[in-house]
């Protein structure tokens, strides 16, 4: 499979020798209902593929793995983004907004707990067995470096990954945004170049696995894609944004009102950082140019060889316990 791919990504990911099969496929994101989901799901139907969309109500960027557990969701007290459901609607569900009623599905919480229910409930009611792939995003700015770990995109991946499902986070920049309508003509090119990657991996994976086992990508596109090339990148230590608690946020925002007391909070803000020495792979670094392609594994783990230094310090703390 890796020659294979390596080949496919060289030849631009644009023929195949073999047929490309229909798969299942759940996509899901942090960011609700957006015009980067609807372009993703319409390029991936276009190809035949059966896909069920399963998002947040809410705008839930920055929530991590965050989950909500042992707590029944109530009907909703207001609307979600862009409608997809109304005030009254029950807290998990297919979208009630025109148009999406099929394979459109919302959950008022989390985006793991969104992206767990088209897992548990959608998917198996669909297809009676677990998705072929998760394709969580196109989240609405990248997700490079250090921000991952607080990513929904990112986790949603790793929920999956753990599963033992194929999983890829796909982040694009922050001029893929919806405003107020859902359709961006952005958010047209990065699905096309995400249903390329999907079938180059479809292709490579021939009757196996599209990813092997506890393994997933890191996909991150540029703002503008006219010209943008597919790079191997790592998560590194660069990243596009500034994350920091201060103590008067409305004064760091320049929003302060005299006589206010200090409101702490945390700060955030687009970074636009050159790469030092060494940071030049990077995904923050390749992204701004070209579509970055990083590989992750499951959650924290480690490959086989690092695994060793848990190991010798259980046998020391042992030997030190017996001693």
């Amino acid at each position: 499979m890796r020659l294979r791919f390596k080949l496919l990504m060289a030849s631009g990911l644009l023929a195949f020798a073999t047929p490309i099969s229909a798969h299942n496929i759940v996509i899901g994101n942090d960011d609700g209902l957006t015009a980067n989901v609807k372009a993703l799901y319409d390029a991936l139907k276009a190809k035949g593929h059966d896909v069920i969309v399963a998002v947040p109500c809410q705008q839930g960027s920055g929530m991590g793995g965050a989950v909500q557990m042992m707590k029944p969701f109530q009907p909703l007290k207001t609307d979600c983004l862009h409608g997809a459901a109304k005030a009254g609607d029950p807290g998990a569900g297919p979208m009630t907004v025109a148009g999406f009623e099929n394979d459109f599905y919302y959950v008022d919480s989390t985006p793991v707990v969104a992206m767990l229910y088209g897992l548990d409930v959608v998917a198996p009611a669909r297809w009676g067995k677990a998705p072929d792939l998760i394709l969580s995003g196109p989240n609405i700015g990248r997700n490079a470096g250090p921000i991952v770990v607080s990513s929904g995109t990112v986790s949603n991946a790793q929920y999956g990954m753990m599963r033992g499902i194929a999983s890829i986070a796909l982040s694009a920049g922050m001029n893929s945004h919806s405003e107020n309508i859902l359709a961006n003509p952005l958010s047209q090119q990065i699905a096309e170049r995400s249903v390329t990657l999907v079938q180059a991996l479809i292709a490579g994976a021939e009757d196996g696995p599209l990813l092997p086992a506890g393994i997933g990508l890191n996909v991150n596109f540029p703002d503008q894609l006219d010209g943008a090339v597919w790079k191997s990148a790592q998560i590194g230590s660069l990243s596009d944004y500034d994350a920091r608690f201060v103590d008067d946020l409305p004064k760091v925002m320049g929003k302060a009102k005299a006589g206010s007391p200090p409101l702490p909070g945390l700060y955030f803000r687009v970074l636009e950082g050159r790469a030092e020495t060494g940071q030049e792979k990077d995904e923050a670094a390749v992204s701004r140019e070209n579509i970055s392609v990083s590989v992750m594994q499951v959650a924290y783990d480690v490959p086989e060889p690092q695994r060793a230094l848990a190991e010798d310090m259980a046998s020391l703390l042992n030997s030190s316990k017996e001693n």
